[in-house]
């Protein structure tokens, strides 16, 4: 069942030509990672599947009434602290103070965030406040997560260890993901499938399907993960972009 799907899309800003003919979709439970060069118009196809941006051309469905979205770099309220930031989701849904913080209070370690609910975002780390941002989307009760290059503003180190994370965390709960990317590496660690688009005006070029073990993604010298960038960074290549 395909929660998201857009065939054929077209956009314009005036002059300007982002979208070609765009299609894709995801399927419950899928992972699925958009790939392509900067300024390729990911963002702008995020923003139309989200409902955020009209189209010139083509048709999109969606049998989710909510998403859940996380923008680059998150936008954690700064006035608000880890616990008032992720439930605000819960209490844009009408639900009492009581309930809204159980809910969010369960998750809190499995976002390694416990001890930290009354910290405001200056006061933790970029990890954290991406680790936060994530939550709330999670709380917004989506059968499907979007996510914006949700690691890209941190260093490597870290932006390695919240790929790992996710990409367990999403297998463990079966969640249905569409992220998008400039990062040969992260479309492998945590993609089940990968779209990867042209320079502008996009055109899908491909898609790769991502079958290797989870050990050998987090390692990311693996053969198979190698294999898998190579043929990634090939349909790119092969794009001109």
């Amino acid at each position: 069942m395909s929660l998201v799907s857009a065939s054929h899309l077209a956009k314009r800003f005036g002059m300007l030509h982002v979208l070609e003919d765009v299609s894709l979709k995801v399927d419950d439970g899928e992972v699925v990672g958009i790939l392509g060069p900067s300024g390729c118009g990911k963002t702008t196809l995020l923003r139309i599947l989200l409902g955020l941006e009209t189209y010139d051309a083509g048709s999109v469905q969606t049998l989710a009434q909510r998403k859940g979205y996380l923008p680059q770099e998150g936008h954690l309220l700064p006035w608000k602290t880890v616990l008032g930031n992720v439930e605000l989701p819960l209490a844009l849904q009408g639900l009492p103070a009581g309930e809204r913080r159980r809910r969010a209070r369960e998750l809190l370690p499995e976002f390694g965030l416990e001890g930290f609910e009354r910290a405001y975002p200056h006061q933790i780390s970029g990890g954290m406040r991406q680790r936060a941002a994530l939550l709330r989307a999670v709380l917004a009760a989506s059968p499907i997560l979007v996510l914006d290059e949700p690691f890209g503003a941190l260093d490597t180190l870290t932006r390695h260890r919240l790929q790992d994370w996710l990409a367990e965390l999403a297998r463990r709960r079966e969640w249905a993901i569409l992220f998008v990317t400039h990062d040969l590496d992260e479309a492998v660690v945590l993609a089940e499938r990968a779209v990867v688009l042209s320079a502008r005006p996009a055109i899908v070029l491909g898609e790769e399907e991502i079958a290797i073990p989870s050990t050998e993604r987090r390692e990311r010298l693996s053969r198979p993960f190698l294999a898998a960038r190579d043929r990634l960074l090939a349909r790119l290549e092969g794009g001109g972009g």
